[in-house]
């Protein structure tokens, strides 16, 4: 069997729902067994920040509704990535210009702290979305 072309997800809005598709498209590359490299920064950084960061997203309100009709919330979602072994990975930039450091980032998830050269090194010749 060929192996299958890995994805990265370049994941810069602020915007609940933006961040939760990411992680929708990457739990779901991840269950077919395709490679999968998520990249945060900008304002998508709270998403992977300790104590429910991804609160601070923009249209967070809606996680309670989606979990009460059966649609991955985000804590599964991303723990699901994290099971999977979806690489996250947070933009050093990115940290930087929200003057935030690495000590914030969630444990669990492990996250790296690095930069676009990395990231594109990590998919490789794959494909690459940004949301």
């Amino acid at each position: 069997m060929a192996e299958k072309s890995p994805l990265g997800l370049v994941v810069l809005s602020g915007d609940y729902a933006r961040v939760h598709y990411a992680l929708m498209m990457a739990s779901a590359a991840a269950a077919i067994d395709r490679p999968v490299t998520l990249f945060f920064t900008m304002d998508a950084v709270p998403a992977v920040l300790a104590d429910e960061g991804w609160r601070d997203l923009s249209g967070s309100d809606r996680d309670d509704a989606l979990k009460a009709r059966n649609v991955a919330d985000m804590e599964t979602l991303l723990e699901a990535c994290a099971a999977m072994e979806v690489t996250f990975m947070v933009c050093e930039a990115g940290l930087k210009a929200l003057d935030m450091s690495a000590d914030g980032l969630r444990d669990d998830l492990g996250v790296e702290v690095t930069g676009l050269v990395t990231f594109y090194q990590a998919v490789g010749e794959g494909q690459i979305s940004t949301l």
